[in-house]
């Protein structure tokens, strides 16, 4: 693809919600193989709550929802991140201060796996449990899953989907993480390891791994055994809450594009995946539609159509769809 899409707001989407509910903070965002929207969100910050996991219909209708507390798992203290794996099942994590553990589901919502267990403070080469975890990525070929790990842990950490055996992990350049504490300046040299929150980890079809460094302004690639690649820096001026909150791959056969949702600069950027040069964006600081108040996370599905998820009191799904003929 030579230019980027231009895309605008769907303020229809979502249909209204059944039994009066209302919306949390809506932390996370996913699509499946029929192109039904998953989201995760914090029941415990809504008036009138839903469940944790809903899903849509590509029209927008609630198909169904579950999520919380349940025999045989540890559910989250804030809910976070959601994936659904090439074979439907439903991957989630959280970032509260003793979360350390991501769960496994089908799409009924009967739990199939937990990762880790309840835990505290940092420890970014421990591999029995994890550190707040922001999300999940699933080589369903070769039946492992990439853990952004996390808002407490410095690292990608790398598990069997099926066992949850330990296989690997690395921190940023593809080093061994380290928690030392550090500070981002954007005048200063980059910093060797990851910040806190690793906030995303995506797969490629060609098998590059991409990483969300949020508050180091960056993506930071590899590959799947932890090799770097390279770095894209991106609003490097930002500092606070980082420039890099979530990616997302376009759907065309070389997934020649990446979307960077950015929280603090509100606004979606479209990068070339291949260099990481900006060619476009979309939204603004705002509540009103196709605006956002912290743009937490997003998600594509197979037309194109960008899902983005806010919290902060933004508290809503919206969808995005590219203009006709572009």
């Amino acid at each position: 693809m030579a230019e980027s899409p231009r895309m605008q707001v769907d303020s229809s989407w979502p249909k209204p919600l059944p039994h009066g509910w209302t919306l949390g903070e809506v932390s996370g965002v996913a699509t499946d193989a029929a192109d039904n929207v998953w989201i995760i969100q914090r029941p415990g910050k809504a008036r009138t709550s839903a469940p944790p996991v809903i899903e849509f219909d590509p029209s927008g209708t609630v198909l169904r929802a579950w999520g919380g507390a349940g025999k045989g798992y540890d559910w989250f203290q804030s809910e976070h991140g959601i994936t659904i794996d090439p074979k439907g099942f439903v991957w989630l994590g959280g970032n509260g201060a003793s979360d350390g553990q991501v769960l496994k589901f089908t799409q009924q919502g009967a739990f199939l796996l937990q990762i880790g267990h309840p835990a505290t403070g940092a420890a970014s080469n421990d591999v029995t449990r994890l550190g707040r975890p922001a999300g999940v990525a699933v080589d369903d070929a070769s039946h492992e899953v990439y853990v952004a790990d996390g808002y407490g842990n410095r690292r990608i950490i790398v598990f069997d989907s099926e066992t949850g055996a330990y296989k690997r992990h690395w921190g940023a350049y593809g080093d061994r993480p380290s928690d030392a504490a550090q500070h981002y300046d954007p005048s200063a040299p980059l910093p060797r390891q990851f910040g806190r929150p690793v906030h995303c980890v995506r797969l490629a079809k060609d098998g590059l791994v991409y990483v969300c460094d949020r508050q180091n302004d960056r993506i930071q690639v590899f590959h799947k055994d932890g090799r770097f690649v390279t770095e894209y820096r991106i609003a490097p001026e930002t500092t606070g809450l980082g420039s890099v909150w979530d990616l997302g791959l376009w759907p065309d056969p070389g997934q020649t594009l990446l979307f960077n949702g950015d929280g603090r600069n509100e606004v979606v950027r479209i990068l070339r995946r291949s260099d990481g040069m900006i060619l476009g964006g979309f939204g603004r600081a705002g509540r009103g539609p196709g605006e956002f108040h912290w743009v937490h996370s997003l998600a594509i599905d197979s037309h194109g159509d960008v899902f983005t998820t806010e919290v902060d009191g933004g508290n809503r799904v919206q969808r995005f769809v590219p203009e006709p003929g572009r």
